[in-house]
């Protein structure tokens, strides 16, 4: 059981960027939802890996081989041990949540979809859930069916139970809308997916950090990540899968470590994992992200989803005043983001404002085009918290929001 209590301002300090001045003003980082900073111990564990540990792995015998080797299979292991994976063969290490995306929709999607076929999709997916799902598409004939919204920016379930068929193949679904911070009640959505024999695939990018991930509790057969998001280190992320799905997928790539035996006449295949991992693989991020893990694993969870869920309520409640503000973040069950405009002014434009008092937003459409177009704007200011954010930040924000609004009055 995790034994370390949980005290933002002694984890501020494990992470060193937050010393960080911007232009002689200390740094407000509230652009978590793109990607998170990390802690000593990730940083610590990448300058061990290239000073003690670096080569590459499986196929030497030497002694640097066999420490990077295990580096990599001890970090597949802490993987799926935060997954709740029945086997660390359902870890597939790629570069992030689109790699992991783009995997599935090319190797199941080849061998499983045609024409007529439904691919079943939300209002509120990241371009990296849609695209690669139109290029199969394309590819086999299959049609794509989209989840609407309701003015909440919640999933309409109604509409949802319509859309679910017999020509249904594949469920597609974000576990948190990285735009709104919209939690989707994913489990009760895919029973009903699961109960009509349809395959399921989670974006977990913005679920891993806030919310840990349960494969077995979900019953999801694809769940994805990325280890940047979850204060590891960049090109570096997770395909979880049903092993009896991914052992009759074909390789997604092909080159070295992924294959048996080849000839110029017939190639054949490993098993899992390494079946769709060619070629040399990102041992040292592999090393980092398991250092990620580790570090939030001496946190008790519900003690950071308690304290991030505080800041988001105190967050809309001190934005929601500001003159002329809309808040798009509405959903009942939320966490994590929030999404913002101000009149007659430009998100950019408010982004760079917020840039001259230290405070780090995203401005734009959130690789969220569709969604943007259901809310009507063409983009949006976003905030969006980690465990080591604070309400002081918050109030440095809302400060800095109205110094933005009164300059363009």
């Amino acid at each position: 059981m995790p034994d370390t209590p949980f005290e933002v301002e002694v984890v501020r300090r494990d992470f060193p960027i937050l010393a960080t001045q911007v232009r002689e003003k200390k740094l407000c980082y509230l652009d978590n939802a793109a990607s998170t900073q990390k802690p000593r111990a990730v940083i610590d564990r990448l300058q061990e890996f290239y000073s003690r540990e670096n080569a590459n792995i499986h196929r030497g015998v030497h002694h640097l081989g066999e420490l990077a080797t295990d580096a990599y299979h001890d970090a597949r292991k802490t993987v799926a041990k935060f997954l709740n994976a029945k086997s660390d063969k359902q870890v597939i290490f790629t570069r992030g949540t689109t790699e992991s995306i783009n995997l599935v929709a090319t190797s199941w999607g080849r061998a499983n979809l045609q024409k007529g076929d439904q691919i079943l999709l939300t209002a509120m997916e990241h371009h990296a859930n849609i695209v690669p799902w139109q290029l199969i598409a394309e590819q086999t004939g299959a049609v794509i069916k989209v989840i609407p919204t309701n003015d909440r920016a919640e999933l309409d379930l109604d509409a949802y139970d319509q859309l679910l068929g017999e020509h249904t193949r594949i469920l597609a679904i974000c576990h948190i809308s990285n735009s709104l911070g919209t939690l989707n009640p994913i489990k009760e959505i895919i029973a009903k997916a699961k109960a009509m024999g349809v395959t399921t695939l989670v974006d977990g990018a913005q679920g891993a950090p806030h919310l840990g991930a349960d494969v077995q509790d979900l019953n999801c057969d694809f769940y994805a990540f990325s280890g940047h998001k979850i204060y590891g280190p960049t090109g570096i992320g997770i395909l979880y899968g049903n092993q009896e799905i991914m052992e009759n997928m074909p390789p997604y790539q092909g080159g070295g470590d992924m294959i048996q035996r080849v000839s110029f006449e017939k190639t054949t295949y490993k098993g899992l994992p390494e079946r769709f991992e060619a070629g040399t693989p990102n041992i040292a991020g592999a090393a980092g992200l398991a250092a990620a893990i580790k570090y939030l694993g001496q946190f008790n969870q519900a003690d950071i989803k308690a304290h991030e869920s505080a800041l988001l309520e105190y967050a809309l409640g001190q934005l929601e005043d500001i003159d002329g503000i809309t808040l798009y973040t509405k959903a009942v069950a939320r966490t994590g983001v929030v999404s913002f405009n101000l009149e007659g002014v430009h998100a950019h434009d408010i982004a760079t404002i917020l840039d001259r008092e230290g405070v780090a937003i995203r401005a734009g459409n959130h690789c969220t085009q569709p969604l943007m177009k259901t809310l009507g704007v063409p983009a949006t200011a976003r905030t969006s918290f980690a465990l080591y954010n604070t309400k002081e930040e918050i109030d440095t924000l809302a400060a800095s929001i109205i110094k933005a609004r009164q300059l363009f009055k």
